[in-house]
Parts: structure tokens; C-alpha cells; sequence
């Protein structure tokens, strides 16, 4: 009998659409994902990602899931392990290191949500999806981007009341969709929520509640996750109900305003097209975290500080706007401020550069902020993010990704990329004719 499950090519016809894949593919047309374009977002930066990851449940089980799986996912097995929360958010992405390089291009890193709302089919989002192990071979993903990989996927489950606290993936090629892995797979798994349960005997033998305070110690920080696996961070008495509780950026808002003269503003699974003055608005209090009076922000907006009038009528039309949309968010006055954090994507470009990821900032930057807009404020945040990855690029990039570099919008006439180019290419290459031809065109006068 033929499991519904699996992918191996021995088991499902090549042409064959499975009905579970087709499924997946409807919900991704639901929430309006686009197949042709990837970018999975990054929901954690570097520091927020290691705090997050020390507090989630999975950290202690590491072991178990590197002895099992990553040992054999080595620098030359074509493997990649991966470990995301229950939301599909990839914790630890483990193994090949130049299958790891690859995978940036398409935001398979740490700190990336492959959930299906995010990313579409996908071994990771789907198992969670569906709360059961699958595999996803090549063309049976939503995105066209991650056709070339092949990936198998079980969710883990909290050994006492059976929620899903989290995924483990394998990600490769055609061995990823082997039919030996699932089983595999799905013993680790199990290894894991046995140890799990093991842990929680020894915790409690040893009088220690929660997660790791002892039992009856005041004062004592204890990390908790509701149902979403949201991080609440609650330091407390014992017994009261006194806390602080911080929701985790993952929740928040999100701006998008790479490659766009419009900003979209998405939340809880909605979006909102805001106009280009608007968009210049939300953009400049989403930096300014203290908030702008309505002087200084009409100097970011036209240069001077003439205007407030006007600035001060957007305004009201802004609340409006975004009142009718979600209640909460529209920002408050003297000074004007957001009432939460929101994230721009423009700055998941600037954490994955800061943490060395250069193919998978270059694959998230679509293009210049609000590229069409004026306003001296909106400039000074553009050429910051673009000078940025442009250093960055020029600094630590490999010929092949700085070509690719050089090939885009904003680099096509700079003439220091494509002379940098030139010097890393390999002498035989035969890309270099094309370089060199672009860089005689940049010089004639």
C-alpha cells in the first residue's frame, strides 16, 4: 500500500500529484503567496535568536538530534538538519556547510519562518500544517525557488500533552526523499520526546519546578510558552501573579517597503497598501522609537520644518486609515509614535549581513526603499541599508555572488563592483570577457 506521505520516486509517479501536496499548494493560493518569489521571513536577529533558542524546549535535546542526524550530515553528505519551533520558525540549521551556503538564497537559515503561510509547501511547514511526518520532493513545493531541494519533515510533540512544541527537517537532494528517511525520522522524534520526558523525572526528583527554578526559590526567572510558542518572559514571586511579559517581534507588525513606492503593512495574517506619503510617515516613526515631533518629522519629509499644517492633516488621514484596518497600531501624538515595535524588512537585510549571511541579504533585498520617494529622511534610511550590503558585498562576497550583485539595479553602474569582479573571477573564466566589456562601457567617457 502506498503511503500518502512519501515522495520517493520509487513509490510516486514523477507526474503523479499527491492529493496532500495539492492541498498545500490551495492554502498557499489562499494567503496570496507568490510562487515565483521566496523570501521567508526573518523573524529573529542574532541575539533575540540565541536567547529564544536557549529558552525553547528542543535546546536540551540538541544532542540527541546532532547524534542521530547531524553527525551524518557532514561537510560532504549534500544534508542539511533543521529545527524549527512550532510555528515553523527554523531554530538550528545544521550540517553541509556549502549546502548551507546555497540555502541562503532562498532564506533557509536561522531565524527564517518556513511556516506554509510563509513559505507554501514545504516539508517543515506542511508537517506542522498537517501534525504529521511528509516529504516534499523537488517540484511539489509551492516556490519555484526550491525546486532543485528535497526535504523530509517530522513534527515533535510535548511527551505529556501531546502539543506540537516543534519540527525537525532534512533538506537535500533526492537522498533527503529516500524511503529509509521517513522511518528514520521519525525515530528521532521519538528519541527526542523520550528524552524529554526523562528530563522533566530527573527535574522533578531533584525538586526542581517550571523549567529550571528550583522548587520554593523567590525571585527566580522562569521562561514560559503559550500555545503559539511565543516567548512570555515572566520573573515573578512564586504564587503571584504579578509578571513581565514580552511578546516576541515574531508577533509583530511588519512594513514592507523593499523595491515598493507603496508600503504594505501586514498583521496577523492581513495587509494594508499604504500611499507613498503614508509609507514615508510609518517609515520614519518605525526608526525613531522615541518619536518625532510634528516639526522634526516635517523636516524629514520636506527638508524644512515649513509645513507642519500639512503634516499635521496627514496625520489625522493616517489614524483613519489605519484605525480601520487594526485598532491599536495608528500612531499617538506629542511627540508622534508608534504604540508597538514594528519591523521594517529592510532590516531583516541589515540582520542577516550582520551575521555574515551575504547571499541570503542579497536573495531578501528587492530593492531600494520606497526608491521613487523624495523625502530626505527616507534617503538617509535608503543609502544606509544599500551602502550597507554594497560593503558588505565588496568586503566578504564570492565572485559569483558579487556578479550577481553587480547584475542588479543598484550596482549595474559601479564601476568599483564590477572592477572587484574582475579581480576575483579565475583567470579562464569565461565570464570575465562580459566584465570586462561592461567596465570599458563605464569608462568611456
Amino acid at each position: 500500500m502506498t503511503s500518502p506521505w512519501l515522495a520517493d520516486s520509487d513509490v510516486v509517479a514523477q507526474t503523479q500529484i499527491r492529493s496532500l501536496v495539492r492541498e498545500s499548494w490551495e492554502r498557499a493560493q489562499k494567503v496570496r503567496l507568490d510562487p515565483e518569489r521566496l523570501l521567508s521571513p526573518l523573524e529573529f536577529e542574532r541575539d533575540e535568536l540565541g536567547d529564544y533558542r536557549q529558552a525553547h524546549p528542543l535546546a536540551t535535546v540538541m544532542p540527541v538530534i546532532r547524534k542521530l542526524l547531524v553527525q551524518d550530515a557532514d561537510n560532504d553528505s549534500g544534508m542539511l538538519v533543521a529545527v524549527g519551533d512550532a510555528m515553523g520558525r527554523l531554530l538550528w540549521v545544521e550540517g553541509d556547510t556549502g549546502l548551507k551556503r546555497r540555502a541562503e538564497a532562498m532564506m533557509f537559515v536561522e531565524g527564517a519562518d518556513w511556516s506554509e503561510d510563509a513559505a507554501g509547501t514545504s516539508a517543515p511547514g506542511t508537517a506542522l500544517a498537517l501534525n504529521h511526518g511528509i516529504q516534499i520532493r523537488r517540484d511539489e513545493h509551492f516556490n519555484r525557488l526550491v525546486h532543485a531541494w528535497s526535504c523530509t519533515a517530522v513534527p515533535v510533540h510535548d511527551p505529556e500533552t501531546r502539543n506540537i512544541i516543534g519540527v525537525i527537517d532534512i533538506t537535500g537532494d533526492e537522498q533527503a526523499v529516500d524511503r529509509h528517511t521517513m522511518p528514520l525520522m521519525e525515530a528521532t522524534a521519538h528519541a527526542v520526546e523520550t528524552e524529554l520526558m526523562l528530563q522533566r523525572f530527573r527535574m522533578r526528583a531533584e525538586g526542581i519546578s517550571g523549567l529550571g527554578s528550583p522548587s520554593g526559590t523567590e525571585h527566580s526567572p522562569m521562561i514560559f510558552f503559550d500555545s503559539s510558542l511565543a516567548t512570555l518572559d515572566v520573573r515573578s514571586k512564586p504564587g503571584t501573579a504579578r509578571g513581565v511579559v514580552r511578546v516576541h517581534k515574531a508577533l509583530r507588525p511588519t512594513l514592507h517597503i523593499l523595491g515598493r513606492d507603496t508600503a504594505l503593512l501586514s498583521v496577523a495574517g492581513k495587509t494594508l497598501e499604504l500611499t507613498p506619503r503614508h509609507a514615508e510617515i510609518v517609515t520614519l516613526l518605525s526608526r525613531s522609537r522615541s518619536g518625532l515631533s510634528a516639526e522634526r518629522l516635517t523636516e524629514l519629509l520636506h527638508g524644512s520644518p515649513e509645513g507642519v499644517a500639512t503634516v499635521r492633516s496627514e496625520m489625522v488621514r493616517l489614524r483613519r486609515v489605519i484605525d480601520n484596518f487594526q485598532r491599536g497600531l495608528s500612531p499617538t501624538s506629542k511627540p508622534y509614535r508608534l504604540p508597538e515595535p514594528l519591523e521594517l524588512d529592510a532590516q531583516q537585510v541589515v540582520a542577516l549581513l550582520n551575521r555574515g549571511a551575504h547571499r541570503a541579504a542579497f536573495a531578501a533585498y528587492r530593492g531600494a526603499i520606497l526608491p521613487r520617494s523624495q523625502a530626505p529622511g527616507i534617503q538617509d534610511i535608503r543609502d544606509d541599508v544599500a551602502g550597507r550590503l554594497r560593503e558588505a558585498m565588496l568586503a566578504d562576497a564570492s565572485a559569483e555572488l558579487l556578479l550577481e550583485y553587480a547584475q542588479s539595479e543598484g550596482a549595474l553602474d559601479d564601476l568599483e563592483v564590477w572592477r572587484t569582479v574582475l579581480k576575483l573571477l579565475p583567470a579562464k573564466s569565461p565570464k570575465r570577457a562580459g566584465v570586462v566589456a561592461q567596465i570599458e562601457r563605464l569608462e568611456s567617457p
